[in-house]
């Protein structure tokens, strides 16, 4: 997916009920990862990039998707999360730098997906993925600050980098060039998570993933891998 050409329709860098970024939690976290701010706004989204890809850990097996667990303050408090934990944090922190952000979601086709969480999933089509999309230079980015570079190592991936330019979105391709990641729908874009929506989506289309109303079944992504 390339990045839009298009100006930024509304103000989108007020806090939100998930994007809450004026929350104790959020500010001492953007205090630790940017202690100099006096930067480009590129370079602070890149850096904010990697202090949410590789700070915060991937979780899938046991995370909460309660609707307080989805708020950003909540994600910095538990230190893990999914695609869509990692990417309100992002679009929140990008906010109160003053970039405008949204998050989106799609549908990706997942071919490195373990035995056991393809039989969760009911294949290897994992619905509702999320990334965030930062408007910066007249223009829109698309950034997924999702997989840490520890885990594509475990998986055998090669970690998303991220310069400030150009997408970040899907790891298309492993270390050996074989397919990963593909595209298969997309939601669109929202000013804050469209919280209803996403999980009875979510319950619809993995629904032997879940242990309860709002929490994942229990695993390790590292066992699996």
């Amino acid at each position: 997916m390339s990045a839009q050409t298009e100006p930024c329709p509304r103000d989108l860098c007020a806090p939100t009920e998930f994007l809450d970024y004026e929350e104790p939690p959020v500010q001492d976290f953007l205090a630790r990862a940017l202690p100099q701010r006096g930067r480009p706004m590129q370079q602070l989204a890149v850096d904010l990039y990697y202090a949410i890809r590789d700070g915060i850990q991937y979780a899938i097996y046991g995370v909460d998707l309660a609707r307080r667990s989805m708020r950003a303050s909540a994600v910095v408090e538990r230190g893990q999360g999914l695609c869509i934990h990692k990417s309100i944090l992002y679009a929140a922190c990008a906010r109160a730098l003053g970039i405008p952000s949204q998050l989106a979601f799609v549908d990706v086709r997942n071919h490195v997906a373990s035995p056991r969480l393809k039989l969760l999933l009911g294949g290897d089509v994992v619905h509702y993925h999320c990334y965030a999309r930062l408007h910066m230079g007249g223009r829109w980015i698309n950034v997924t600050p999702v997989f840490s570079a520890r885990l594509c190592q475990l998986y055998r991936m090669k970690p998303l980098e991220f310069d400030g330019r150009s997408d970040a979105v899907l790891q298309p391709y492993d270390e050996h060039g074989s397919a990963h990641m593909e595209l298969v729908r997309s939601h669109g874009a929202f000013d804050d998570l469209p919280y209803g929506e996403v999980i009875a989506g979510l319950r619809h289309a993995h629904p032997m993933i879940f242990a309860g109303p709002t929490r994942v079944r229990r695993g390790s992504l590292t066992a699996e891998a």
